[in-house]
């Protein structure tokens, strides 16, 4: 049975007297767990024998089901402070993604949210960007997002001509891929006007037949995700702080000291769930709060499997 992506690539559905494929994936970054990583755990699996190409892997923050893969890094991953402050290395980037040696594969898959749909592949192979959003530090969100960015003093005073430049990089980048798909309409529109081409929608997946649909009224609301200033958990925080209601806030990310400060006293910050715990909060909720416009929104869908109402932005 084919799957959405290779019924989106035409080569792809060639007669089976051809040799097999090789494939790479290329992702951005591995330091962290959101939906972006779900995708690519989806990708691997589809193609288990294709090894993964990322700028940087911190092995102790991504999800245990990349250990055992074959990871492939750029040269910043042995650089110093490159798993806890990436982000230093913003304007070698696109060197970076560009100089992973992609020679030898007929069939790229990136996972990207910046950096990874600029990967050079061979003239005579096919390059499907999988874009989760264009790039938010760069089109969209950018002072909110730039802001939370660990960044050393000296890089902020030079960020004004450092993004003018990116976002030139970022758009000729965007022109790579053969084929774009994307998660959303709404990335689809994004992707339109800042990049000025075309893209095709397939959903991202969400695993919702092990989430129960809840039962009785539900003892409290329930937020979560990455904890990171542009996902405007602090709006959530306050907000339930004020009307002094009962939160439960799920995930991990450099805002949980700051949410900390702001939340009331009936706010419970959980940390890290697995899928399982995930559920049975799910279960047991009033319903769910989103702050963010999401690109697309996997808890959300998620929390709608559990028969919750959501309050989201809109």
């Amino acid at each position: 049975m084919e799957t959405p992506i290779q019924a989106t690539i035409p080569s792809m559905n060639a007669s089976a007297r051809r040799p097999a494929r090789r494939v790479a994936l290329v992702h951005d970054y591995l330091v962290q767990d959101g939906g972006a990583e779900r995708v690519l755990g989806v990708l691997q699996t589809m193609f288990p024998d294709a090894p993964t190409f990322v700028l940087i892997h911190d092995a102790g923050r991504s999800h245990a089901q990349f250990r055992g893969r074959d990871i492939r890094t750029s040269f910043l991953d042995r650089w110093p402070f490159a798993h806890r402050a990436y982000q230093w290395y913003l304007p070698l980037m696109p060197i970076a993604v560009e100089h992973l040696d992609l020679s030898g594969f007929d069939l790229v898959i990136s996972s990207s949210s910046s950096f990874a749909k600029g990967v050079i592949a061979a003239p005579d192979s096919i390059h499907v960007c999988y874009c989760h959003t264009p790039t938010r530090f760069l089109w969209q969100e950018r002072i909110g997002y730039l802001n939370d960015l660990p960044q050393p003093q000296i890089m902020r005073l030079l960020l004004p001509p450092l993004l003018h430049r990116l976002r030139q990089w970022d758009r000729l980048a965007a022109e790579r891929p053969d084929v774009m798909l994307t998660n959303s309409e709404t990335s689809r529109a994004r992707i339109r006007r800042y990049y000025g081409r075309e893209s095709h929608v397939i959903h991202p997946p969400v695993e919702i037949s092990s989430i129960p649909i809840g039962s009785g009224p539900g003892a409290y609301w329930l937020a979560g995700g990455r904890l990171v200033g542009y996902k405007r958990f602090d709006l959530v925080v306050k907000a339930f702080a004020k009307l002094n209601l009962p939160l439960k806030v799920f995930g991990i990310g450099p805002e949980l000291a700051k949410l900390r400060a702001i939340a009331g006293p009936k706010t419970a910050f959980l940390g890290h769930v697995d899928d399982a715990t995930k559920a049975t909060l799910y279960r047991d909720a009033i319903g769910y709060v989103s702050p963010q416009i999401e690109d697309f929104g996997i808890t959300i869908i998620e929390a709608m499997a559990a028969g919750l109402p959501v309050v989201a932005s809109d």
